[in-house]
């Protein structure tokens, strides 16, 4: 073991290194200067005109449906306000109830089972017209100096799945006035009278919608397919119509 004195000057000669180290480390580490953060490419003029791109685009979907939520908010506004303002009396009510008042007075209460206005034809008069009761109606319609529907313009034929229905389109050349008539047909046995006999122009109508549909025309002069051969099956128009060919 060394002597006490020899110890003491041992360890004073370690602290007086360790203290002349210091600012030999403290220089170092001040000689030291960070390292500077590399600086971002500039971006390709390609890749810039690419994000413009996307931006434009960003702000023109923004625009439409910016547009498109005020145009819904302004349709919903104005079917809000028209629902809240009464609608004006249509002039064509008071023909509507005059056809009815006739029909009824002449033929008998119960003839018009449904009557009204189709507001997408300008407010034109629809009569539904008990089938039995159509071949003396029809003559009130053509021969009634009130009424004088003496054009038929067209025949239509309609499967609504429940029932089958038969509209003829009437018109009077004299007052241009004009109605549609509405016959109803079961969908398992469909008949209705001919109007061939009062309006002659309801013949080829009529064969058509029998070929089509299948609704039969009683009174009829030539009832008979007018566009699918005679042994044909089925009815095209109507809607649980198999065809054999799904290509036909």
């Amino acid at each position: 073991m060394a002597p006490p004195a020899e110890e003491a000057a041992q360890s004073k000669a370690a602290e007086e290194a360790s203290s002349a180290a210091k600012p030999d480390a403290e220089a170092a580490a001040q000689s030291i200067e960070p390292a500077e953060s590399e600086p971002k490419p500039a971006p390709s003029p390609a890749d810039a005109e690419r994000e413009a791109k996307l931006k434009a685009a960003a702000e023109a979907r923004a625009a439409r449906a910016a547009a498109k939520a005020k145009a819904e908010a302004e349709a919903a506004e104005a079917a809000q306000a028209e629902q809240d303002t009464p609608k004006e009396p249509s002039p064509r009510q008071g023909d509507l109830d005059r056809y009815v008042r006739l029909i009824e007075e002449t033929i008998g209460v119960g003839t018009v089972q449904e009557s009204g206005l189709n507001e997408l034809n300008a407010d034109m008069p629809m009569l539904v017209i008990a089938a039995e009761r159509w071949p003396e109606t029809g003559l009130l319609l053509r021969d009634n100096g009130e009424l004088g529907f003496n054009y038929l313009r067209n025949v239509s034929g309609i499967d609504y799945e429940t029932h089958l229905e038969v509209v003829y389109f009437l018109l009077s050349l004299d007052t241009g006035q004009d109605v549609a008539i509405k016959l109803k047909a079961d969908r398992e046995a469909p008949s209705v009278p001919s109007a061939t006999p009062i309006w002659s122009t309801a013949n080829w109508n009529e064969r058509e919608i029998y070929d089509l549909l299948g609704i039969r025309f009683v009174g009829h002069p030539d009832l008979r397919r007018i566009m699918m051969p005679d042994d044909w099956v089925g009815h095209p128009l109507r809607k649980d119509y198999e065809p054999l060919d799904s290509e036909v």
